[in-house]
């Protein structure tokens, strides 16, 4: 088996030397663990009642077909046709559609845990780039002047990652109090 964690750095974290950080492709449980699994439980419930419905439901329309095909008595047909046919033919849908309920149940889950997993990694990544924006000092450079790009009302730095491929770039000149400043670059 693999293991799932990394050790986090010891200094400045907030976690902890002995701490351990979940890896982003991991199942296993994470920094924030779900408080109500009752979802779980009707995924289970919904996909044992689609499973015996179904097939059961296949076996009374099967039965139904037996017993009006061994009478020679139309009345006698009549019922088998009401009671097997018809009864196993709700069964049977009933139970598919359970079955898919059970399969949409998982594909929530599913959804729930990655977007749980997402936010979580977002966090630790957020927090991992405040510290390393803190740690760094700013430096003043050519790339650092400030800029807008085309006819644009947002005030960008030259190595912003939001124009850096733009080719109709424009120093900010006098209008530069006017302007919005780019919350990405933060000139």
């Amino acid at each position: 088996m693999t293991d799932t964690t990394v050790s986090a750095p010891a200094s400045g974290s907030r976690l902890g030397a002995g701490a351990a950080m979940p890896r982003a492709g991991s199942r296993g449980t994470g920094a924030a663990p779900l408080v109500n699994n009752n979802y779980r439980l009707l995924q289970v419930v919904l996909f044992w009642a689609g499973a015996v419905l179904l097939p059961l439901g296949l076996v009374v329309i099967v039965l139904g077909w037996y017993g009006a095909a061994n009478t020679p008595y139309e009345y006698d047909q009549i019922s088998y046709l009401v009671s097997g046919g018809l009864l196993g033919l709700g069964l049977t849908f009933t139970g598919g559609f359970l079955y898919f309920g059970a399969w949409l149940a998982r594909i929530a889950d599913d959804g729930r845990e990655s977007s749980k997993r997402l936010a979580d990694t977002l966090l630790v990544l957020a927090d991992v780039t405040s510290r390393a924006a803190a740690v760094s000092a700013p430096v003043t450079d050519a790339a650092a002047l400030p800029v807008v790009a085309g006819d644009g009302t947002t005030l960008h730095r030259r190595d912003c990652s939001l124009v850096a491929h733009r080719d109709d770039l424009r120093p900010a000149g006098p209008d530069a109090a006017h302007l919005t400043p780019c919350r990405v670059c933060k000139p």
